[in-house]
């Protein structure tokens, strides 16, 4: 297993569940039976707190934990199109990730393509509260 992605599932700080949220969105992986909640306080169109709780395997958690210190302070729309091109980055071959979102790419390696639907779980959870 990758050392990296240990590490960044290792960062909890919003692992909690955040009771003043005006958003929240659950997800399960049918495959595997991950499970994820997506708590998020929105104004302005903005994303001012992002907390997650999961109960997954360690690229689900790695994932959500990246995404969740991304997210937060970042407008809607910025995240609504980080979503649509994580999806694509699976779908479409040799697509490149723009570079200001280039941390994510410690995640959607080729070698953790296998993992892919854990990945993606936390993006398919927060896109249920962006539509």
């Amino acid at each position: 297993m990758d050392l990296e992605i240990i590490k960044i599932a290792s960062n909890t700080d919003n692992n909690n569940i955040l009771k003043d949220h005006t958003h929240i969105a659950k997800h399960k992986n049918p495959l595997c039976g991950d499970e994820i909640t997506i708590y998020l306080k929105l104004n302005n169109e903005k994303i001012i707190k992002f907390y997650y709780q999961s109960k997954s395997c360690i690229y689900c958690q790695a994932s959500v934990s990246l995404l969740s210190r991304y997210a937060t302070n970042k407008s809607l729309l910025n995240i609504k199109f980080l979503v649509k091109e994580i999806d694509k980055y699976f779908k479409v071959d040799r697509f490149i990730l723009p570079k200001k979102w280039h941390i994510f790419k410690k995640l959607f390696k080729k070698e953790n393509f296998s993992r892919k639907e854990c990945l993606l779980l936390p993006f398919k959870t927060l896109s249920k509260i962006l539509n």
